[in-house]
């Protein structure tokens, strides 16, 4: 059976990313800039990585995207554009767990604490593992926390691997903690050779610009199982409510 092409979107996480493959070998890529909402250039980058690659929307034949938690608009640009090009072309698609994505992008794992931004200095939060295989395995419920409900949650492993861009918003936060427990706080780029290991370790994964990429390999592995969705099943996952939920709760 040959790799189907994959085009996946990750407009969950700020300037986002695209990503144009068959099966996981890339063909085309774009980072998106965090400064610019990507309803200003998502259809833009989707046709530049086509071009690119020589092919057109119609070669695909798969279609993915970062479902949540993540941007209450950007998930609603991502989600309904994929929707519209899934539809009109009568393709699979699929929706992967935002978080199911960062913990994929860290590496192997028997335990990632994947973190993305929520605003306000909170975090959407979700403990995973990552096997050799490329397998994640969820070990709690994703969740919106506070920096010191954060800590509460998972302070009381003392081997974990931090990933995500939420996970460099709280990076003192992290350290600071580490170092009172006694646990050996390792940046990205450490080696293991400096670790002592009886004191445990938590360390902090190297940041990922294309998260898209590991939407696309989750998709993959889905795809290979029959695990597939109708455009018309594909849904958002919201861990909050919006703010114009929580203004409209509170009046």
């Amino acid at each position: 059976m040959n790799a189907p092409i994959i085009l996946s979107l990750d407009t969950a996480t700020l300037g986002g990313s695209v990503w144009l493959g068959r099966g996981t070998s890339e063909l085309a890529a774009r980072s998106g800039d965090p400064k610019v909402s990507q309803s200003a250039s998502l259809l833009q980058d989707i046709n530049d990585i086509l071009t690119e690659a020589k092919l057109t929307l119609a070669d695909v034949e798969l279609f993915a995207c970062a479902s949540g938690p993540g941007s209450f608009t950007g998930l609603r640009i991502g989600i309904a554009t994929l929707k519209g090009l899934a539809a009109s072309l009568e393709r699979p698609c699929l929706g992967i767990p935002t978080l199911h994505a960062v913990a994929h992008a860290a590496g192997p794992s028997p335990a990632t604490v994947a973190l993305l931004p929520a605003g306000r200095g909170e975090v959407f939060a979700q403990l995973l593992s990552l096997s050799a295989d490329g397998v994640v395995s969820e070990l709690d419920t994703p969740a919106h926390l506070s920096p010191q409900k954060l800590l509460e949650r998972y302070a009381s492993r003392v081997d974990l691997k931090w990933a995500g861009a939420g996970a460099y918003l709280q990076r003192d936060l992290l350290a600071s903690h580490a170092q009172e427990a006694n646990i050996y706080f390792a940046e990205a780029m450490e080696h293991d050779a400096a670790v002592d290991k009886k004191r445990g370790v938590w360390s902090l994964a190297s940041p990922e610009t294309n998260l898209a990429r590991h939407v696309a390999a989750l998709a993959l592995e889905l795809f290979q199982t029959g695990d597939i969705q109708s455009p018309h099943s594909l849904s958002a996952i919201y861990v909050r409510p919006s703010d114009a939920e929580l203004n409209q709760t509170c009046r």
